[in-house]
């Protein structure tokens, strides 16, 4: 079948898909960082048409516009902040909001006045401080107070007469109203993916921590039950070599029968956490080419995992890097599959244009040693533009070359 599962994760490392993920994460706080300013953007242009609208100073859409881009590049300065606001010490950081504050309150001031509005006099502020790092639960209250405020000097700006322009004039006092509401959400959506983030990266450090400590105590519980025994038949030994020693000499022999049994249990521990299921180094090496640009094909069998890791994990591992050296960079192929007489592994590439002959070098020789010795056979060749390597193990290898392979 082909596979397209990501790699599973055996080490605690990161999944394949974090620095993917991480990527996505900034992608997404650039759209929300866009949406904010673009929307404080609209904002300013429409209450900029709004003073063009009423009759009376001529310089009063220019105290608007210019003015309100001078609020809107401060209010940017807040939203660098509020990036890192899960990350913020208790406080308030006053030397990095103060600017862009007293920028609010005086751009509201000047253009409220200048329109004869305060709707547009508290909007500026109000915006500005719903981007500030407040407290869990207190933004939505500061929202919703902000929201309050706007709507009820947008009634009073109606009943003095200041906004008696017709419905026309009520679309500026709306998006003012909405605005505060309309940044949050944005920025809540920010917030929800880098909690589910941390909470992923956490999950992964856990497991990690949980890995190494079974390790640890696998160990322990290995080595101490050993050492123990070795320790005692040591000892009696001691006490018997004066009195009898043909039975300290039986002493002596059952601890160096102990200690290579010590010796067999960590080296199969070794092995045992070492050991990655042929699935995932195959699936590995697709991920690595296709990480390389490579168009990468690759159809691992149902029961992969069955087949024998001591000897095709190095080979699977060795071919991948000859691809990336020797290929021609465009395509490959691999393919895992159980045959009459074992397991298959194939791994085709491009060849480069000019290049001729059998691009061998010694990794190739130590995998076709590798293979030799588990009573297998490596073929190479050239078909069709493509370097095919095609390596073939029996089902279980060879008992005496796995185990001097692993001494």
């Amino acid at each position: 079948m082909s596979s397209t599962s990501p790699v599973a994760d055996h080490s605690g490392d990161p999944p394949p898909g974090a620095r993917q993920l991480a990527r996505g994460i900034t992608a997404t706080w650039w759209y929300t960082f866009s949406a904010v300013v673009f929307l404080e953007l609209f904002l300013v242009l429409i209450w900029t048409l709004q003073a063009l609208a009423v009759p009376g100073d001529v310089a009063a859409p220019f105290i608007v516009g210019l003015g309100g881009l001078v609020w809107w590049a401060s209010t940017m300065v807040l939203l660098a902040g509020y990036r890192h606001r899960l990350d913020a010490e208790p406080g308030i950081a006053w030397t990095r909001i103060a600017l862009p504050l007293l920028t609010a309150v005086g751009y509201g001031a000047v253009a409220g006045l200048v329109i004869d509005s305060w709707l547009l006099a508290l909007m500026p502020v109000a915006q500005s401080v719903v981007l500030l790092n407040w407290p869990k639960g207190i933004r939505l209250r500061i929202v919703a107070l902000a929201t309050l405020l706007l709507v009820l000097v947008a009634f009073v700006d109606t009943a003095r007469g200041a906004a008696d322009i017709g419905v026309a004039g009520w679309i500026p006092a709306l998006y003012a109203i909405i605005i505060p509401a309309m940044s949050v959400s944005s920025l809540w959506w920010w917030d929800v993916l880098v909690t589910v983030d941390r909470a992923r990266a956490s999950e992964s450090r856990l497991a990690a921590t949980q890995e190494r400590l079974r390790v640890a105590t696998d160990v322990h519980d290995l080595q101490g039950h050993h050492l123990q025994v070795i320790a005692l038949q040591l000892e009696l030994a001691e006490r018997l070599m004066g009195i009898d020693p043909d039975a300290a000499l039986e002493q002596l022999q059952a601890a160096r029968v102990s200690v290579d049994e010590a010796r067999q249990g960590t080296r199969d521990l070794a092995t045992r956490f070492r050991s990655v299921p042929l699935g995932d180094e195959v699936a590995n090496a697709r991920d690595l080419l296709a990480a390389a640009g490579l168009d990468v094909e690759a159809d691992i069998a149902p029961d992969a995992d069955d087949a024998p890791s001591s000897a095709l994990g190095p080979v699977i591992r060795e071919t991948t890097t000859n691809v990336l050296r020797h290929g021609a960079g465009r395509r490959a192929r691999l393919a895992l599959r159980r045959v009459a007489d074992g397991w298959r592994y194939e791994v085709a590439n491009d060849v480069a244009a000019g290049v001729g002959g059998e691009p061998v070098g010694s990794g190739l020789d130590g995998v076709r040693r590798r293979i030799s010795e588990a009573g297998g056979t490596l073929e190479i060749r050239e078909d069709a533009g493509e370097f095919i390597v095609s390596v073939t193990v029996p089902a279980s290898e060879m008992q005496p070359a796995d185990e001097e392979g692993t001494r």
